[in-house]
């Protein structure tokens, strides 16, 4: 038998105030996020999008993190594109090797009962 655990984030970002304190110039992302360079460029692993309750809304696996994660807040193909605005914070997690990807996808969207990846459910 195989066990797998969920792996710690390496990267977590949270949505911010859009319009900041009164000092601060407005963030460019409506949806409030804006540290994309917390993500290292040319890294590959799986992006997880969850709600300000810590429900899991969306897993995904890339091989590079941040140019995908982007994608899904101005790409009109995103699954998410019509649930951005409930997209509270956004966990990454390094994976270098595709199986390994594959299978911490398919698990994290089960056990975490992802609202919107349809895809790879079995529960």
């Amino acid at each position: 038998m195989i066990t797998i655990k969920i792996p710690i984030p390496n990267v977590e970002i949270t949505k911010q105030s859009i319009l900041g304190a009164k000092n601060k110039t407005p963030m460019s992302s409506k949806y409030g996020f804006t540290e994309y360079e917390k993500i290292p460029r040319g890294i590959a692993g799986i992006y997880m999008f969850f709600n300000i309750n810590d429900e899991l809304l969306y897993c995904g696996q890339t091989i590079s993190l941040r140019s995908r994660v982007r994608e899904h807040f101005y790409s009109d193909n995103s699954p998410i594109r019509n649930h951005r605005d409930e997209v509270y914070k956004i966990s990454i997690v390094y994976v270098p090797e595709a199986l390994d990807r594959e299978l911490y996808e398919t698990y994290i969207i089960n056990i975490g009962k992802s609202k919107y990846n349809i895809e790879k459910v079995f529960f």
